[in-house]
């Protein structure tokens, strides 16, 4: 078994996305190649975000700090802190409306 603090990394994250130059940061939690679900932090600063990219067959976006928008087409969903988005499987954006920590965890097809 093995245990990770995501407030620490949450805290990590922020410092590297301050200063790095898109504003953001990303770290694989759990998963990876070898696992069909895979869970990555990611931090956005308030303004910046993630371009528009296809949806995986099966998401979920939980907001751990700040506010952030998730844009498919003329959708648009609003989190905060604790909220948990459903991801749309078609091509979407994440807008950081404030500095973000959210938790995404996908489960890739077989």
């Amino acid at each position: 078994m093995r245990k990770l603090s995501l407030d620490a990394l949450a805290r990590q994250q922020l410092e590297r996305a301050a200063d790095s130059s898109s504003g953001r940061a990303a770290d694989t939690v759990y998963g990876g190649h070898e696992h069909v679900l895979r869970q990555t932090m990611i931090t956005l600063m308030a303004g910046s975000s993630l371009s528009e990219h296809d949806g995986p067959a099966e998401a979920t976006l939980e907001v751990r700090r700040g506010r952030v928008r998730l844009v498919a087409g003329a959708d648009t969903w609003d989190g905060r802190t604790g909220d948990l988005l459903i991801v749309p499987t078609a091509r979407h954006t994440l807008q950081a409306l404030e500095t973000s920590v959210v938790l995404l965890t996908v489960v890739r097809s077989p």
